[in-house]
């Protein structure tokens, strides 16, 4: 595998600035090939050959840079940033940047999951707004952890029933942070905890009741099978049970918690909060050229409705559903866009839906939530082709799965057909053109 200098097809980086975030400064062909556990049917040469006959590929009109799952790590972000030469830092601070020439050229597109896991959601959120108001054009696709807050807190305050009583709780530990911050930063402890009632009641307007536990079954049989029903009763189990301890661990009491919970309703949903615009900008899908970026992946009832209704139809329906109930709409075919990973409890992906793609100019899925230890890969799910994009971003996960540093990279798709994967986790950049993948790699499917 021969490797050549980045430079001719990204800017120059600023000097030392490369070894300074541990990404490479080489460039070799995508290398294709993945274990035998990776292997699909059909597989990656036969689905690039079939696409690529299918007719010309139509690139972006402008560079596109797809970052995902920074999962409340605003550092990597910035760093990630400048590895794709879209900032440059004035200082070390958070909101501290300028857009660069190409930053300005560029779209950048955030896959989804900035919140849960940490170092903190409100700094990524406030250097996230600062990047929008620099002027720079983003598209911010929804996530399942961010659709899970969202969810969550809608079901605080609309009228709990049998199908949603269960989405705040069903958060469980990984809100704790998010929450905390709210609580330090924003809730007026001793005026809000009086208007409040006691640690019992504050629970109970939380988590479900005992009742619940026997009524979800039999409602949720509607939107979901019977296994993916025992396994929501399992989780929920398992996160009630813990659901005190959790915020103990955090350091607020049942009230506290609520409170918390409150404000951050507040903040997120309220039209006017101050990250209102969070949820507001929120797409679930976006369509560039013969790419569709996703937050996970897709399934035939959306390629459809994709190939006969478009882009601004999906879109449409993932903001009047997901203000409506809040478990529905979760279990259903759009919010699957957000959460699948083609197991047997997701909506299907059939050839029938790889079809309707293809019919409809669309070659590739762009997508994060699946993450990645040695940056991004290509991958085919039954003949369409996924280009799997989270490649570990976050300090918190990098932590616990052995990867050392704090997560840096993007992938840059260019009008010219070329994509660019940058990691930190992997020695060169990566190449990939549909094109001269296949005679690069020496494949004949």
């Amino acid at each position: 595998m021969t490797d050549r200098l980045l430079t001719p097809f990204l800017p120059p980086i600023a000097p030392g600035a490369a070894d300074d975030l541990g990404i490479p400064e080489s460039v070799v062909p995508w290398p294709l090939e993945t274990g035998p556990e990776e292997r699909t049917a059909p597989d990656l040469a036969t689905s690039l050959a079939r696409v690529n006959a299918l007719g010309p590929w139509d690139w972006p009109e402008k560079p596109v840079v797809f970052i995902s799952d920074l999962h409340a790590d605003a550092e990597s972000l910035l760093r990630s940033l400048v590895a794709a030469r879209v900032i440059l830092r004035t200082e070390p601070g958070l909101d501290e940047f300028r857009l660069t020439a190409f930053g300005k050229s560029c779209q950048i597109i955030i896959g989804g999951d900035c919140l849960d896991k940490g170092p903190s959601n409100l700094d990524l959120l406030d250097s996230l707004a600062t990047l929008m108001k620099s002027g720079a054009d983003i598209v911010l696709l929804a996530g399942n952890h961010d659709l899970r807050l969202y969810l969550g807190l809608e079901a605080l305050t609309v009228k709990r029933g049998s199908l949603n009583a269960h989405m705040f709780v069903r958060m469980g530990k990984k809100v704790m942070p998010l929450l905390k911050e709210v609580f330090d930063r924003y809730v007026e402890t001793d005026e809000v905890l009086a208007g409040l009632p006691d640690e019992k009641t504050c629970r109970n307007l939380m988590i479900p009741s005992k009742k619940w536990a026997k009524q979800f079954p039999k409602a949720a049989t509607r939107y979901l099978n019977d296994a993916a029903i025992r396994k929501e009763m399992r989780r929920l189990k398992k996160k009630t049970e813990k659901f005190a301890d959790h915020a103990k661990e955090v350091g607020l009491s049942m009230r506290e918690l609520y409170a918390a919970a409150l404000k951050c309703r507040d903040l997120f949903i309220e039209p006017h909060g101050r990250y209102a615009w969070f949820f507001q900008s929120m797409k679930a899908v976006h369509l560039s050229g013969s790419l569709l970026f996703v937050h996970a992946g897709i399934d035939d009832s959306m390629a459809h409705q994709i190939s006969t209704r478009g882009i601004a139809h999906v879109n449409r329906r993932f903001r009047k559903e997901s203000r409506k109930d809040p478990f529905v709409f979760y279990s259903g075919t759009v919010a699957n866009l957000m959460r699948t990973k083609y197991r047997d409890i997701d909506h299907p992906l059939t050839q029938k839906g790889v079809e309707d793609l293809h019919l409809a100019g669309i070659k590739m899925l762009v997508h994060g939530h699946i993450n990645r230890h040695s940056g991004q890969e290509l991958t085919s799910r039954h003949g369409l082709l996924h280009l799997e994009a989270d490649i570990t971003l976050d300090r918190h996960s990098r932590s616990t799965e052995g990867l050392e540093g704090i997560g840096t990279g993007a992938t840059i798709i260019h009008p010219d057909g070329n994509i660019i994967g940058i990691s930190r986790d992997y020695p060169h950049a990566k190449l990939f053109n549909p094109i001269e993948a296949l005679e690069q790699n020496g494949w004949t499917p």
